[in-house]
């Protein structure tokens, strides 16, 4: 008998195989698709998409060798004395193991001496790895300054702040180094946002050139007017709904954890390419979370009905006032942010497991959820586990 099914699966899954190609690249709806490269690997699984970022393909954890840098990108929050001691031993470990790196940080007052002016655009300086001194606002600052193009790696170091996107304390930045050096990394690639704007007649406004490459979130928003929004909602060009509520959040997975968390919405893996729209404080209450697969463009106009003006913020930062007729469109980005993972680096010989230090091979998101967000802790657990730690 499990031989016949055997047989008929060799049979049949060819032909499926070739059912499923003709209609992926031959329907219009389909046409945003990769081109696929089937393989029979179980009764589960038929096909897996070609290599290739977004698309519709997870952006998972991947080991990537990465070549020695040789320009460095500096990015810190403010220069308090933790972050001036931490900034002194970086670049003193880096003149004395590696003299012939070039550092480089953007043009403020206290620039350290030693360092080179970086500015963003096309003609600036080629940046090799990108590392962040701070919390998860540092990071979302770094992503900002590639706008357009490839994003270097990134590695980034805690100053005592919690956050989902810091694998590495400060104080283990020669070990994170000297790995990166060595070609010892994993990188898990966060898909970012591109976002363009259009007036009332449909065009682009500031033309198709000028874009905006968003880490956590778009918002559009109600702003300081005490009337709701009234906002339509397209998907691929397809009218979704007329949302009336505060306002509506376009995340990223990673940007799940965040505002839009507190809107909400469900927590997605960072590894997965996939686009989550929140409502905030809808008006019906069967307005519910959706997530879109990565390969869908969502546009938010904002209504002909509504009363006033609408505020889009973006990571955070205010950008721009849409009028009613204007809209945003929010998309995956070709161009995510390549950020090094704890996991990359793990040490056996050592068994730490305070926040932020400590690399290992545990996956870092689980790991924070538990320790951020206390995920399903009851207040009898977290009793327990704040008796235990006596």
């Amino acid at each position: 008998m499990l031989a016949s099914v055997r047989t008929c699966t060799r049979a049949v899954t060819p032909h499926l195989q070739r059912l499923a190609a003709q209609h992926v690249h031959s329907h219009p709806s389909l046409g945003c698709l990769p081109r696929c490269t089937f393989r029979q690997i179980s009764s589960s699984r038929v096909w897996k998409a070609s290599p290739g970022y977004l698309g519709g393909t997870p952006a998972a954890a991947q080991p990537r060798v990465i070549e020695p840098p040789k320009n460095i990108l500096l990015v810190n929050k403010l220069r308090t004395p933790p972050v001036l001691e931490a900034l002194d031993a970086f670049l003193r470990h880096i003149h004395e193991q590696h003299p012939t790196v070039k550092i480089f940080a953007e043009d403020k007052p206290d620039l350290p001496s030693g360092v080179n002016i970086w500015s963003p655009g096309p003609e600036s300086e080629k940046i090799d790895l990108v590392i962040t001194l701070g919390g998860d606002g540092t990071i979302l600052h770094a992503s900002s300054l590639f706008k357009s193009g490839a994003v270097p790696p990134v590695l980034s170091f805690s100053m005592g702040t919690l956050g989902f996107l810091l694998p590495f304390h400060a104080d283990d930045f020669a070990r994170a180094l000297e790995s990166v050096f060595e070609g010892k990394t994993t990188i898990l690639y966060r898909m970012r946002l591109s976002c363009s704007f259009y007036d009332t007649s449909g065009v682009q406004i500031g033309g198709a050139h000028q874009g905006w490459q968003v880490m956590n979130e778009v918002t559009l928003h109600r702003g300081p007017s005490p009337h709701l929004n009234t906002i339509d909602v397209f998907v691929d060009g397809q009218h979704l709904t007329e949302a009336v509520c505060d306002g509506l959040i376009v995340s990223t997975p990673t940007g799940s954890t965040a505002y839009s968390l507190s809107a909400g919405g469900p927590i997605v893996h960072p590894s997965l390419s996939a686009i989550v729209l929140t409502p905030i404080c809808p008006r019906s209450l069967s307005f519910r979370p959706l997530v879109f697969p990565s390969s869908s463009a969502i546009t938010l106009r904002v209504g002909e009905k509504s009363r006033s003006s609408s505020g889009v913020s973006m990571d955070g930062q205010s950008s721009r006032i849409l009028n009613p007729g204007e809209a945003v469109r929010v998309q995956a980005s070709r161009y995510p942010i390549p950020c090094i993972n704890r996991s990359s680096i793990s040490d056996d010989t050592q068994d730490r497991k305070s926040e932020g230090v400590g690399p290992g091979k545990e996956d870092d998101w689980v790991r924070d959820i538990n320790n951020l967000l206390q995920y399903n802790a009851t207040f009898r657990s977290k009793a327990l586990l704040r008796h235990s730690r006596i």
